[in-house]
């Protein structure tokens, strides 16, 4: 009877598989590792390391496939087609510069993998009707109009002038604050693009300080940001407000230069002071890890992770189930409530908070909306020393 009575248990327990940790989720990031736009992509990489330590605490084994675009649309989309042909991979996160990420995204379509954007901005990247393709970050036309509208609480702005790369992110940021500002009444009196990269801005700006606005828009990556704001030091350009369209004007790089960011406004889809789940000890935890202080793009590209991983290992690795449920979805974390709606024309568009930092003393400040703000903030722009 003893006898018997072992077999059975070895039969039975035979039978059980064995324990092992949970099966590796493939997930491709495209993002700009290099090339001139890799200061901000370092931020992207960042987060997307911190939220794959998060994921494996839950977990959630995750086996990134990273590419490098350098910045370029046609090394985007040969990086897209790999990971979702070769590397079969359950669902893709990036690129980061609107001109990439637009291109991709008709590819995510094709070969239907999902695409989450991180911090693209081009409105028409979730404006074409795609299914399969989302965007984390608030697109181009809240750029602006956070930023107008801070203006138009401080004072009585009446004039406007543009500067901005020619880029995609520079041309939809602007066309739609040129947008917004005629609603609100403020007259443009220069529209300025230039090519990224440029050596010299000096007789553009000039051209700007002629004018005499009140307010200069501006739209650059982090190079440009800076070199922007030291010439138009160099030729005492001096509205009552630089505005800052993200970016470039959003990162370590610009803050430290205090000679010539200090007051300097902008927006931006993530601070550390906000009352958003965890986004203070993602700061903290950030700043630790890297030494540094972190950009809305490494919050972006956090949350953008956390969210197709959770998503992927819940649809068990397959792409229309993955599909599905971000659709349906709904998280609450670093940057606050996310859910991809429909709406205005946007198809899978996270209907994001965005805010406005000022740099005061190389530190940048929350000070608009003022439900957020932990700073008032300084205004009109203080006079060039």
């Amino acid at each position: 009877m003893k006898k018997y009575s072992v077999l059975m248990l070895m039969a039975f327990f035979s039978a059980i598989p064995s324990l092992s940790p949970a099966a590796a989720i493939k997930i491709g990031v495209i993002n700009s590792i290099t090339g001139p736009e890799a200061p901000i992509g370092e931020n992207l990489t960042n987060g997307t390391k911190l939220a794959q330590e998060d994921l494996k605490k839950k977990n959630i084994n995750v086996d990134l496939v990273w590419e490098d675009d350098t910045g370029k649309p046609q090394i985007a989309m040969s990086a897209m087609e790999k990971l979702a042909t070769r590397d079969k991979v359950v669902g893709v996160v990036g690129p980061y510069t609107s001109a990439c990420a637009n291109a991709v995204a008709k590819l995510a379509e094709k070969y239907k993998v999902s695409l989450l954007v991180p911090a693209a901005a081009k409105e028409e990247i979730t404006r074409q009707g795609y299914k399969w393709v989302y965007r984390m970050n608030a697109p181009a036309d809240v750029y602006a109009s956070v930023l107008i509208d801070a203006a138009l609480s401080m004072g009585k702005p009446k004039t406007i002038a543009f500067i901005y790369e020619n880029t995609d992110f520079g041309t939809s940021t602007t066309k739609t604050a040129r947008e917004y500002v005629a609603k609100k009444g403020i007259k443009v009196v220069a529209d300025e693009s230039y090519s990224k990269g440029s050596p010299d801005y000096r007789s553009t700006l000039t051209k700007i300080k002629a004018r005499n606005p009140d307010l200069v828009f501006m739209v650059s990556y982090v190079a440009d940001a800076i070199l922007l704001m030291r010439q138009a030091r160099e030729i005492q350009l001096q509205p009552k407000a630089f505005l800052g369209g993200g970016a470039g004007f959003t990162t370590a790089e610009f803050a430290r230069e205090k000679e010539i960011s200090n007051g300097v406004f902008a927006c931006t889809q993530w601070t550390d002071d906000v009352s958003w789940p965890d986004a203070k000890e993602f700061a903290r935890r950030y700043k630790s890890r890297f030494g540094k202080e972190p950009t809305y793009h490494a919050a972006c590209a956090y949350a953008s992770m956390m969210v197709m991983a959770e998503t992927a290992a819940k649809a068990g690795g397959d792409r229309e189930k993955v599909r599905i449920e971000l659709k349906k979805g709904k998280w609450n974390g670093i940057m606050g409530e996310v859910k991809f709606a429909d709406y205005d024309g946007f198809t899978n568009q996270n209907r994001h908070q965005m805010l406005v930092e000022q740099i005061q003393n190389g530190k940048y400040e929350t000070v608009f909306p003022l439900i957020f703000a932990t700073k008032k903030h300084l205004y009109p722009f203080p006079k060039w020393q």
